[in-house]
């Protein structure tokens, strides 16, 4: 009994220690807090990348190279981790304590914390120390450039003096060392981090263009280089040319195969492309290595967000069972059906959405599940109770503050609400009013700010193009449809209401009919119409 006792304790710290700090990361906001326990190395999940370093000990090689992968694939935590147990065997390491501190500090999706800088201060004066006797010259100049960055008062509030400061440094330690490929990473980061996180970014911006300048370099040399790859689709995805990042999308997912995030982010560049496929098998990928996790056998870095991305390129692909299991999955890990609902309606399954009774706390959640009851009903022949559920979604929209990952509450509700609101129109026969309804969720939709993955698994444009079709506005529809599939490349339901379009004005594409076969190769729903 004693045993069975002691082996229960184990697996329960087991799914502590990969998890918990894990399941709230979905927003990419994470504090990164290092503790003193321990980590394993974790040769099944890592790659074949190594940077050689001064110490001649086989296990603090070792654990650096996990450092160093792990960092490049954002699990920082895991990675400040390896660092340290690089230390504890060999403390004369100044390159491990300048990865302890590298772990800790501010990256893309994450800034230094107070409650870290002391910590990542002192590694650094560690490092400098043992750098004068126990460094290669590359490693004295990425410890020198950390002075600039890690300072005995740093201000989480003011850290911008500390990041230009950095980044400056960095540049001369790239103009030191510019074949250097961890170099060139660090410095490209150490820029991107000054860069704005969310939004559109403009490819003929100096700074942007200089980021690419240095990844480029990297990836022309090293195609499978991890970090110079994961940096440089975070810094393609946005812009007007996401298919700059395809080529070392090909091959990130596998350079470090258990590193969850790094397994997903080739999805960032598919989705933009329209390779919905690719999408949901590196999102796959991705929710594989985070149960890998409970066995050592993986890093599980973000597997909310991962959900969501697979949700969402499953639904676009036309996959309802793998959208909807991954939308249950993310219900599940966080307690919020949001997305859960959205997959249902997208694909039609109304009875299942009105069988879901827990409904999210937050505004944004709550008004999700609002509009898929209230859509649910109406499909139910309930339209009274579908027009209660709308004018809740609508007051949530016209007087809200609340945010869901920067997106207001006006844009994402007004969407769902004028969705819901027309298909009410649709349903008593005032066409025309659903259709300018229909025109005013469109509106909402594109006025939302950049994300990946979008919140919504479906366009307000498909209920738009498939209502002017039922009203007989084919040549209306058909621009409907082709402005969609600039916005969501090569989906199958935006083909689909283009061929019906198109066939309604007497016209036919082969070229159109082909891209619909493959673009629906992997449905397992059968399509009527753009929205159900």
């Amino acid at each position: 009994m004693q045993k069975l006792h002691t082996f229960a304790i184990c697996l329960f710290l087991m799914f502590l220690f990969f998890y918990s700090p894990l399941i709230a990361q979905h927003d990419h906001g994470e504090t990164i807090e290092v503790r003193e326990d321990t980590i394993q190395l974790f040769p099944e999940a890592l790659g074949k990348f190594t940077r050689p370093i001064s110490s001649k000990n086989k296990e603090v090689q070792a654990y650096f190279d996990q450092g160093m992968q792990l960092k490049y694939a954002f699990g920082t935590r895991q990675a400040a981790k390896s660092f340290r147990e690089a230390i504890r065997r060999d403390s004369s390491c100044a390159i491990c304590y300048w990865g302890e501190a590298w772990a800790m500090g501010s990256y893309l999706n994450g800034r230094l914390s107070k409650s870290n800088a002391p910590k990542a201060y002192e590694a650094t004066q560690k490092a400098l120390k043992l750098s004068k006797k126990y460094a290669s010259p590359v490693e004295k100049a990425l410890i020198k450039a950390s002075e600039a960055r890690f300072v005995e008062d740093y201000d989480p509030k003011n850290h911008g003096a500390q990041d230009t400061a950095y980044a400056e440094a960095m540049a001369e330690v790239y103009k030191k060392f510019p074949n250097d490929h961890d170099v060139a990473t660090i410095y490209a980061e150490a820029l991107f981090v000054m860069e704005p996180r969310r939004g559109e970014r403009d490819i003929n911006k100096p700074e942007v263009q200089l980021i690419h300048k240095i990844l480029e370099k990297v990836l022309e040399e090293n195609i499978e280089h991890p970090g110079a790859c994961h940096h440089y689709i975070h810094a393609t995805e946005s812009t007007e040319k996401p298919e700059l990042g395809a080529s070392c999308a090909e091959y990130l997912g596998n350079t470090i195969p258990g590193a969850s995030h790094i397994n997903h982010m080739p999805s960032h560049t598919w989705n933009e492309i329209g390779e919905w496929s690719k999408s949901v098998r590196a999102n796959l990928q991705a929710w594989h290595s985070d149960q890998k996790a409970r066995i050592g056998e993986g890093v599980a870095i973000y597997p909310s967000h991962n959900l969501h991305m697979l949700l969402y390129a499953a639904s676009f692909d036309g996959q309802g069972a793998i959208a909807i299991q991954a939308a249950k999955d993310y219900a599940k890990s966080t307690g919020n059906t949001m997305f859960h609902v959205m997959t249902l309606l997208r694909f039609g399954r109304f009875e299942e959405i009105l069988a879901i009774e827990d409904r999210p706390d937050r505004i944004i959640p709550g008004g999700f599940w609002d509009f898929a009851q209230g859509y649910a009903r109406l499909r139910n022949g309930e339209s009274d109770f579908a027009k209660l559920y709308l004018s809740r979604v609508k007051i949530s929209a016209d007087t809200s503050s609340a945010k869901y990952r920067g997106h207001s509450a006006e844009h994402l509700l007004g969407t769902l609400a004028a969705i819901l609101e027309g298909e009410i129109y649709l349903g008593v026969g005032e066409t025309e009013t659903a259709i300018q309804t229909f025109e005013k969720a469109v509106l909402f939709e594109d006025a939302m700010r950049y994300d990946e993955p979008e919140p919504l698994p479906f366009s307000a444009r498909h209920w738009l193009g498939a209502a002017l079709i039922e009203s007989g506005r084919y040549s209306e529809a058909e621009k409907v449809y082709r402005a969609e599939l600039d916005d969501h490349p090569k989906n199958g339901w935006s083909y689909f209401g283009l061929l019906k379009a198109l066939k309604g004005q007497g016209k036919s594409d082969s070229e159109i009919e082909k891209a619909f076969e493959k673009s629906w190769a992997r449905a397992d729903h059968w399509i009527r119409s753009s929205r159900y």
